[in-house]
């Protein structure tokens, strides 16, 4: 998890934070949020993308989490 406050925010953001949280197993991403510059923010789960409605940083952590835990389930 790599999450930086910003001056201003990145181009398809109305928010102060860049931020890149990932999971990954054997060289392959399994899940991923980011807000890529002019995409916004996403989540990137598997080979599907989807908005992601970002509120504050820790509603974030805490999705991310909530997210890998599914993805680890699925994997099982």
């Amino acid at each position: 998890m790599v999450i930086w406050r910003l001056a201003a925010p990145v181009v398809g953001s109305d928010h102060l934070y860049k931020y890149r949280l990932y999971c990954g197993r054997n060289g392959q991403c399994r899940l991923r949020y980011d807000n890529e510059r002019g995409k916004g923010d996403r989540i990137h789960d598997g080979e599907n993308e989807r908005p992601y409605w970002f509120t504050d940083y820790e509603t974030l952590i805490s999705d991310f989490r909530r997210d890998v835990r599914r993805v680890m389930e699925r994997e099982q």
